[in-house]
């Protein structure tokens, strides 16, 4: 005779009756109900987490920025600022601008270096900036040193004249290429590609003159007169500036006349030719501001600053830029004819984000 305890490891039942258990699974569409609402929930916390963002840079007085220590010492209360302006210069209200602004509103910063390695850009843009360098030099009473890096050239050396007149305020790295005092308006002709094709431009204008520069006509010899004149205007306004920034030239309006002929020129001889005050590093520059500002060395902390970590750029809702420089409408803008004080021949093929990276 069997145990109770044999019956029940044999599956037995000691009630003597046989039960059965049945483990219903949800259905199919229970399932999709659950990831549609986790779905709804994961992207309504990323839009109110962009919000929050663009609430909180509403109110931010950074200008965006984050202030980063470059060198020197860190617990010291008067800065020097670097205020870097690099690569090619579109209009110019971009990151250099709210570099400047910030430096602007810092009691603390006590001189500034402005930092180029840029080939230059448009004229409206490079004006912009030194414009408002100059302001903040003359404003705040600081002094301004510039530094050269790989490429100064056209509106990179335009912008550097915001030091005014100030003594050894210019310094250019040995290797590096400056100059490229001119102006240019590129224009390329396509009338013969479309001749052998069979083509023709039939656009209806008010007058020939408006369409100046267009690749699909040729110019005749009074419109490049004009075209002429408007660049020569351009160019003396090169030529002032550059005398505001360097007396020598001033002083020596021939001497200024045989170097401005687009020429690049590398730091060297740049220095020869009474271009910049000094060949030199960003570390000279630095002590040559410190000196300026009549700071100690361990009495001042080097600053720079950078575009802090941005949500939306991290799930791509901040290409607004991007997308809007490859549209049609940003084709039409690149062709444009416009002057550009810059050390290339092909502006149009290589616009870049303000900075920028202007840009």
């Amino acid at each position: 005779m069997a145990s109770s305890g044999d019956s029940l490891r044999d599956g037995g039942d000691p009630a003597g009756t046989t039960q059965t258990i049945v483990i219903q699974q949800g259905g199919g569409s229970s399932r999709w109900w659950g990831w549609l609402g986790w779905t709804l929930f994961v992207f309504c916390a990323m839009y109110a987490l962009m919000q929050a963002a663009a609430l909180r840079d509403y109110f931010d007085t950074s200008r965006g920025l984050t202030e980063k220590h470059h060198s020197g010492a860190e617990d010291a209360t008067d800065k020097i600022a670097i205020i870097n302006l690099a690569g090619i210069i579109a209009e110019g209200d971009g990151h250099t601008k709210r570099q400047i602004d910030r430096v602007r509103d810092d009691e603390d910063v006590k001189a500034v270096v402005l930092r180029v390695d840029s080939p230059g850009g448009t004229v409206t843009g490079s004006d912009y900036l030194f414009h408002h360098l100059k302001k903040l030099r003359e404003e705040k009473k600081v002094p301004l040193v510039v530094s050269m890096g790989a490429i100064a050239a056209s509106g990179g050396y335009y912008v550097s004249m915001a030091v005014g007149d100030q003594e050894n305020c210019i310094y250019a790295e040995p290797s590096g290429a400056t100059g490229s005092i001119g102006v240019i308006i590129p224009y390329y002709d396509l009338t013969g590609l479309m001749q052998r094709f069979d083509i023709e431009n039939e656009s209806i204008a008010t007058h020939p003159n408006k369409q100046m520069l267009s690749m699909t006509k040729e110019l005749s010899p009074e419109q490049r007169d004009i075209l002429q004149k408007y660049v020569n205007e351009t160019f003396e306004r090169f030529k002032e500036v550059v005398k505001h920034g360097r007396p020598y030239f001033r002083e020596n309006p021939e001497k200024l006349n045989e170097v401005a002929t687009g020429e690049v020129f590398s730091g060297m001889r740049a220095k020869e030719l009474g271009l910049i005050d000094e060949t030199g590093f960003l570390e000279d520059a630095i002590a040559r501001a410190a000196e300026l500002a009549g700071l100690g060395e361990g009495d001042y902390r080097t600053i720079e600053f950078e575009s802090p970590f941005s949500l939306g750029s991290l799930f791509g809702f901040a290409q607004a830029q991007a997308e809007r420089r490859n549209s049609w409408t940003s084709l039409l803008d690149l062709s444009a004819p416009r002057p550009y004080y810059l050390a290339t021949t092909l502006p149009a093929l290589f616009d870049q984000p303000k900075y920028g990276g202007e840009p």
